[in-house]
């Protein structure tokens, strides 16, 4: 019998979703005769029995499209599923459902395509007997088990253009300009944008800022001349004893805290303390959107192809992970225990103190970049 193989993307759009489910459907197909089911919606489809059968010619010309053909949600948790009964929430698993409707459509294998909180769903799902294999996906560098995800270049390109664009209106006007760029509770695409956009300030969540430094930064830069400041701060960035700002709760979501609005926080405190006009800029979800970059579209096809070769070893319960500029298997359960953040002493930290930028704490710079 024809080997059928289930696919879906969860959580948040990403450049290269469609580049990894045309590399997965088109290689296994031509190598192995498989029947590609794609499911709607992430794990909404796997709920409510949502699929389609993919054909060869759904796959051209999606290489460089953005989004996802097959719809993805950020919501649907089979085993914390959020129902509304009235004016009321309630959570239920109905992670029974999703395995009987995983046996209806007789799959021999689900690839989900995601972040942390897709494949911990999947290793839920792996560890009642799914045989499953992920791929990471997010913009945010976050996941554990990988040294780079697909949809991060390309979020670092669009937050980088958009920090060079207003270098010239910061000079015009003397202005403090803060960029906004999404992480959730990691640094990498602020800290990667920011040393990428020439940013004076770069603010992470791994490292608490204090506004009086970020201030004095500001006023030395002043009286050197450069009347003008560009900060790069992401969306989880905090002060020192403070708390990160929270934009709105989704209580049905399997991630409910939406980040946002620390930029103006930032702002507001930094105006006041050095009497320096300051405008706010929020990238959102801009940084999610368009046509991924070149990279992206190589390393999603890499990361879809190997898949399907871990399909064929039945290297289920594993995600296809890059460490090294190497290729390799990662235990789900291994992704599954929380996110990858920046490590203090990363090498591209020291390489941005030593060019001045600061990240709001009294670090020294480094005299040099590199480790012995």
């Amino acid at each position: 019998m024809r080997k059928r193989i289930g696919i879906l993307s969860g959580g948040g759009d990403c450049p290269g979703i469609n580049a990894v489910i045309r590399a997965v459907a088109k290689k296994a197909m031509l190598e192995m005769d498989a029947e590609i089911i794609g499911i709607e919606d992430g794990y909404e489809g796997l709920v409510n029995n949502k699929y389609r059968h993919l054909e060869l010619s759904e796959l051209s010309g999606i290489l460089t499209l953005g989004g996802t053909i097959l719809g993805t949600s950020k919501k649907a948790n089979p085993y914390r599923y959020a129902i509304h009964q009235g004016d009321n929430l309630i959570f239920k698993d109905l992670s029974r459902r999703c395995l009987d409707n995983i046996e209806k459509m007789e799959l021999d294998c689900l690839v989900c395509i995601g972040g942390d909180g897709t494949l911990s769903i999947a290793y839920k799902l792996f560890t009642d007997g799914v045989p499953v294999i992920g791929v990471p996906k997010t913009i945010d560098n976050d996941i554990l088990g990988t040294d780079i995800t697909f949809g991060f270049d390309s979020a670092v390109w669009i937050a980088t253009e958009g920090i060079d664009r207003l270098h010239t209106t910061a000079q015009s006007h003397h202005r403090v300009m803060i960029v906004e760029v999404m992480g959730h509770n990691a640094g990498w695409l602020s800290l990667h944008s920011g040393v990428a956009g020439g940013g004076d300030i770069i603010l992470i969540p791994e490292i608490p800022y204090d506004i009086d430094i970020v201030a004095q930064k500001v006023k030395d830069r002043n009286r050197r001349g450069k009347r003008f400041s560009i900060i790069v701060v992401a969306e989880g960035a905090k002060a020192k004893g403070g708390d990160i700002v929270i934009r709105r709760i989704v209580k049905e979501s399997s991630d409910p805290i939406r980040l946002g609005g620390i930029g103006f926080v930032l702002g507001q405190a930094l105006e006041n303390a050095t009497k320096v006009e300051t405008r706010t800029v929020v990238m959102g979800h801009l940084q999610r959107g368009g046509s991924p970059t070149p990279y992206d579209r190589v390393l999603a096809t890499q990361l879809g192809t190997k898949a399907v070769d871990m399909i064929k070893k039945r290297q289920f319960g594993h995600m296809v992970g890059v460490q090294r500029n190497e290729f390799i298997k990662v235990s789900l359960k291994e992704v599954s225990k929380g996110v990858r953040k920046i490590p203090l002493d990363n090498p591209l930290i020291a390489s941005a103190r030593s060019l001045d930028t600061s990240f709001g704490d009294k670090v020294k710079r480094s005299t040099s970049p590199f480790r012995s």
